[in-house]
């Protein structure tokens, strides 16, 4: 009768490398099972954030102009340096420094308002005036003053428009506000599941919206509104995070 050592040893070695395999077979399996979860279990959440700001910049054109035919343009381009002129000291007496003025130079162009019927052409000779000044109140109490006009000239003065000089820090901020918006409502959703918002793993930021207070004129790629001082800054984001 054969000994049975020499007929157990092949076989056991056998026994213990397909053990070994499938041990080994196992910690990978329970690996990638593991990983996949890890990449499937999250949530994708938007967030938002907004503040209310004061614009820091102010931005007024004043156009001065004159209508003249071909032969009157000469007198037209000197009333409209005039009054130009005038523009511009009005602005330095009122307090507006001399650097925050700038003036383009005259120009003529045909005024198409004008039906000539085969006549003579009429011109439109007109120049514009701009401040630009960090005292915001000051260029608005200018603009809503009339001035100008009561004072005869022949202008024609354009909406104020109001900036936020600091709004890329301030689209910074706002975009840390949002994302921890959504963490919060990420982990209320979470919360329903038994279960708790882990670590970020993307975040992308949306547009940018610079609305008068109360307003709800949003629009799909971002909004500027420049017709008030007061303005209410929003930002949206989209943030995935992981679900333990």
């Amino acid at each position: 009768m054969p000994n049975n050592r020499y007929i157990d040893r092949p076989f056991v070695a056998a026994a213990l490398a397909l053990g070994a395999c499938i041990f080994i077979t196992g910690i990978i399996f329970s690996f990638a099972f593991y990983s996949a979860r890890q990449g499937n279990d999250t949530i994708s959440v938007t967030g938002s954030a907004k503040t209310s700001v004061k614009a820091n910049t102010a931005k007024w054109t004043i156009e001065v102009y004159r209508s003249a035919m071909q032969e009157g343009l000469t007198a037209a381009y000197a009333a409209v340096g005039r009054e130009a002129t005038s523009v511009r000291q009005y602005f330095i007496d009122a307090g507006i420094p001399v650097e925050d003025i700038t003036q383009t130079t005259a120009t003529a162009d045909q005024d198409w308002s004008y039906n000539s019927n085969g006549g003579p052409t009429r011109y439109r000779v007109h120049q514009e005036i701009t401040i630009e000044s960090s005292d915001v109140d000051k260029v608005q109490g200018l603009a809503q003053s009339g001035a100008l006009v009561a004072r005869g000239l022949s202008v024609s003065p354009r909406q104020p428009e109001y900036y936020i000089s600091t709004l890329p820090e301030l689209r910074v901020e706002l975009l840390g506000q949002a994302v921890a918006d959504a963490k919060a409502r990420a982990a209320e959703i979470a919360k329903s599941g038994d279960a708790s918002v882990g670590k970020l793993t993307s975040a992308s930021s949306g547009v940018v919206q610079v609305m008068a207070p109360n307003s709800t004129s949003v629009e799909d790629y971002g909004s500027y509104d420049t017709s008030t001082i007061e303005k209410e800054v929003s930002v949206t984001a989209r943030a995935t995070f992981v679900v333990r």
